[in-house]
């Protein structure tokens, strides 16, 4: 799949729904309303499981166009056909799994996460596609998270020649805040998946994340 900033637009990063049948359903409401990726974020789940839920959703993305992305895992990532790999800080390093992605999937995507421009020149430079930043916001996920300002987001952004997804409590308010940060789009967990109509949500947050991005309004 050809990989580029406009698929960063609006990111959708699963919440961990327990029932395999309602994270279908949900990820193709999601896909429907707007998002341009999705992110499965499983924690504490067998790898044969993990694995089995990449490749549901595999499917589901790739019928809209979509890349899917594993978060932490690029043995899971790899064996279910996924597009790509997130790593964050705690995960196998971006240069590591780009020596293992190579020589297993040409097109592979890996994005890793980055809170200063020191963390996102060196995660450039031994093979990341793309940068996650953040936490921009409150995170209702993410409690602990270390919190950057939109000031640090756009130092980030322009320290980089990849492109950059603002990500952490992101709303369909708060997203128009992000305008002139230079980042690519905004990854959201909550406020598509966490209560309410998942299409609706989505719908709201493409029209804030295209705001955000190019600063249109639709």
């Amino acid at each position: 799949m050809k990989f580029g900033a406009e698929k960063l637009l609006l990111y959708a990063v699963t919440d961990g729904e327990k029932d395999l049948s309602e994270l279908e359903k949900k990820v193709e409401l999601c896909l429907r309303g707007g998002a341009t990726a999705v992110q499965l974020r499983e924690k504490g789940i067998p790898y044969a499981e993990y694995v089995r839920r990449a490749r549901a959703l595999k499917e589901i993305c790739s019928a809209y166009g979509a890349p899917l992305i594993v978060n932490d895992d690029i043995g899971v990532a790899l064996e279910a056909g996924a597009d790509g790999v997130h790593l964050g800080a705690d995960d196998c390093g971006v240069f590591e799994a780009r020596k293992i992605a190579d020589g297993n999937k040409r097109g592979f995507i890996i994005g890793a996460t980055a809170k200063t421009p020191e963390q996102a020149a060196a995660a450039q430079a031994a093979g990341a596609d793309y940068l996650g930043v953040g936490a921009v916001f409150p995170s209702p996920t993410k409690a602990g998270a270390v919190r950057i300002t939109v000031r640090q987001l756009a130092e980030i952004c322009e320290s980089v020649s990849i492109p950059a997804v603002a990500i952490g409590g992101i709303t369909a308010e708060n997203a128009r805040t992000l305008y002139g940060s230079r980042a690519a789009g905004v990854a959201v967990v909550s406020a598509i998946f966490s209560g309410g109509d998942v299409l609706e949500n989505t719908r709201k947050m493409y029209a804030a994340a295209r705001y955000a991005a190019y600063g249109e309004e639709i």
